[in-house]
């Protein structure tokens, strides 16, 4: 009786993790539509530029209550610096390839995300990876290819550009999992402040005067990706991952549906089963970490 109580009561919080975890997902594909629909007019570190102090003004209180002190000795700052740069890349490479591709096609390539991590931690973690995760690897990178479809006609700037950056998204995982004992202040405000870097120096030079109301859209840009990240943050602390995580793939369902909605874009067949193939496979691999106890990274996005 006391099992079936428990079992009881953790369900509603697991319901609200599910819950939180998709509205933070759906949050983020909306920042993802609204920057693409922005980088029409804007250059990628104009957008950043404004994106990034709306952020960093919500995380004031934050970084108040957690001290300076807690930057300061924050730890393996050499890692942590290029964590910074490896956040900043991708979220630039990100946005630079959504300007011209369709979102599907984008978020498909960086749904391989975990697929990369997977093999990245063998070769620069030293973590053990048997058998079926490295054939889930390359099953993932049948479908990452599928989705690229590589021709002279396919194979071109912005789709190299995605797929780099889906590599630097990858890396970056990669760091965050080594630095995991740093706290999530910390984390967030390093990757944000990177961008705001960047958009300083980028800005100036293709700088178009914004109206207030677009001004106001920009900044929402940063409004939205906290609050998304928030969601999923607390998403995790709710319920397991191995309840939750599976629901971030979510996002080439809110990509395809935007991407058509809001721009007329219809993804080709070839793009959908490649999608299909990586979530195959990046869901394998989280199933047989949950399975090892391995500590899995929840990927963060741009």
């Amino acid at each position: 009786m006391t099992w079936l109580a428990a079992r009881s009561a953790a369900r509603p919080t697991a319901l609200a993790g599910v819950g939180l975890m998709l509205t933070g997902i759906f949050l983020f594909s909306c920042n993802d539509a609204l920057g693409k629909w922005m980088l029409a007019t804007y250059s990628v570190g104009q957008m950043l530029l404004i994106r990034s102090l709306a952020a960093i003004l919500l995380l004031v209180p934050f970084i108040w209550r957690e001290g300076l002190a807690s930057f300061a000795a924050a730890p393996r700052p050499g890692l942590q610096l290029t964590r910074v740069v490896l956040a900043t890349l991708e979220s630039v490479m990100f946005f630079w390839a959504v300007s011209y591709l369709p979102l599907a096609d984008v978020v498909t390539f960086y749904l391989a995300g975990p697929i990369y991590v997977t093999a990245l931690s063998a070769l620069l973690l030293g973590e053990h990876v048997g058998w079926r995760r490295w054939t889930a690897v390359l099953v993932g990178f049948a479908g990452v290819v599928i989705a690229l479809r590589p021709s002279a006609a396919t194979l071109t700037a912005p789709a190299l550009i995605a797929l780099a950056g889906s590599i630097f998204f990858a890396l970056l995982m990669v760091t965050t999992r080594a630095l995991r004992g740093t706290s999530d202040t910390v984390l967030i405000t390093g990757i944000t402040a990177g961008s705001l870097v960047f958009g300083l120096m980028a800005a100036p030079f293709a700088w178009v005067a914004p109206s207030l109301r677009d001004i106001a859209l920009l900044a929402l840009l940063g409004v939205v990706a906290q609050t998304a990240h928030v969601c999923v943050n607390r998403s995790l602390k709710l319920a397991p991952a191995s309840v939750v995580v599976p629901y971030q793939y979510t996002l080439i369902l809110w990509a395809v549906v935007l991407g058509y909605l809001v721009f007329g874009d219809v993804p080709e067949m070839l793009v959908l089963v490649g999608a299909g193939i990586i979530v195959a496979a990046g869901l394998f691999i989280f199933l047989r970490e949950q399975v090892r106890g391995t500590a899995a990274t929840p990927p963060e996005h741009p």
